[in-house]
């Protein structure tokens, strides 16, 4: 039976409501990526145009092709790459133009030239002990030479040093114009690990609660794909690390961001040992041994030490927020070893401890002060007890 016509105009009505609201989201979207880009946007167009007049003006080239080329495939890595990378890249498009120009001015062009240079090139980067990335640009730009821009008559390596220009150019205005902010990229890349890393305790810590074994292999593998944000901090840091170091307008902030890098070292052994402890949880439902509700209550101390750390790392004076719950966490998960000895708990009891000493070395004490800190809330809780 046919749908009365009313109907069919108010579905086609909310369906058109809908492609509207998916077509206004898709365009913040874009303008989002767009305003994340921008400073990239301004720096390649920078590098691309004083490659090409440092080049014609000051070298006398007449037509650099490979100047502003080579600026704008080597920033297209230094936005998110760390700086060895960027210069092995700037290298393999001035070494293949190198290669392809004498090459090609021997051969000629064909078919030939191409089945040559290529491998000639790649073998030439992998003979001076670069990289992959050195390798594909090297090849790349010979081919660009042999099939686009064969060179004319002799050899005068102007293309070389127009490959050289544009590359070192590109690393010059990555760290004099607009440079990245060091802090914000590290924050940004630390705030969803300590996020995600909170809420993995809070879900191991009802799966505790619940004994419930399916509610444990979920926290389970909730803690096993904090790897991807902590690769992403990981890379952070070094990006961060990088353009502090060289950016003259960044190293200012070369203290905190090494703040954040020593926090990320136990962040990640933070997270390895939290890992471990949903293994724990998943151990003890999977057998049935008893872990007190006290456990689950120290695991959620150290989900608090977790978002105190967050904040700890953006502001340092905050730092000693972080002792008090993740002292009490360890205090707390003692207490629970005294009364209870089966192996479930003892593995718990120790990652619980061990995670507290990363927390407290994330805050910015030595591995010597967070463990003695740790011995003794142990020792105060077990003197409590006589």
């Amino acid at each position: 039976m046919a749908e009365p016509p009313l109907r069919l105009s108010e579905r086609g009505g909310a369906l058109l409501e809908e492609a509207a609201e998916r077509s206004r989201t898709s365009m913040r979207a874009r303008f989002e990526r767009l305003a994340l880009a921008w400073r990239s946007l301004v720096q390649t167009a920078v590098a691309a145009t004083v490659a090409y007049i440092v080049a014609t003006e000051v070298v006398g080239h007449p037509r650099p092709f490979f100047a502003p080329i080579a600026a704008i495939i080597t920033l297209g890595i230094t936005v998110g790459q760390r700086r060895r990378r960027a210069v092995e890249l700037a290298l393999g498009v001035a070494v293949g133009i190198a290669i392809a120009d004498l090459l090609v001015l021997v051969m000629g062009t064909g078919v030939a030239a191409i089945a040559l240079v290529v491998p000639l090139a790649m073998a030439t980067a992998v003979f001076l002990g670069s990289g992959q990335i050195f390798a594909n640009q090297a090849a790349v730009s010979a081919v660009l030479v042999a099939v686009l821009q064969p060179p004319g008559n002799g050899l005068s390596g102007a293309r070389f040093v127009d490959a050289l220009i544009g590359g070192g150019i590109a690393l010059l205005v990555n760290s004099l114009v607009l440079p990245a902010d060091p802090l914000r990229l590290v924050r940004r890349a630390a705030e969803p690990v300590l996020d995600e890393l909170a809420l993995t305790l809070e879900a191991i810590a009802k799966a505790i609660e619940a004994r419930d074994r399916e509610q444990a292999e979920r926290a389970l593998l909730r803690a096993r794909d904090l790897d991807e944000l902590e690769d992403r901090l990981r890379e952070a840091v070094a990006v961060s690390r990088e353009t502090a170091r060289f950016a003259p307008a960044r190293r200012r902030d070369r203290g905190h961001v090494d703040l954040y890098a020593d926090a990320a070292a136990q962040i990640d052994l933070a997270i390895r040992n939290v890992r471990v402890l949903a293994r724990g949880a998943v151990r003890g439902a999977r057998l049935g041994e008893n872990l007190p509700p006290e456990v689950a209550t120290a695991i959620r101390d150290l989900a608090e030490a977790v978002a105190r750390l967050r904040d700890a790392l953006a502001e340092p004076d905050r730092a000693d927020a972080v002792r008090a719950p993740a002292l009490r966490a360890a205090a707390r998960a003692t207490l629970v070893l005294e009364a209870t000895g089966n192996l479930s708990v003892t593995v718990v009891v120790g990652q619980v401890r061990s995670t507290a000493v990363d927390l407290l070395r994330g805050s910015g004490l030595t591995y010597e002060e967070a463990a003695e800190l740790v011995r003794e809330a142990a020792a105060e809780v077990a003197d409590s007890e006589l």
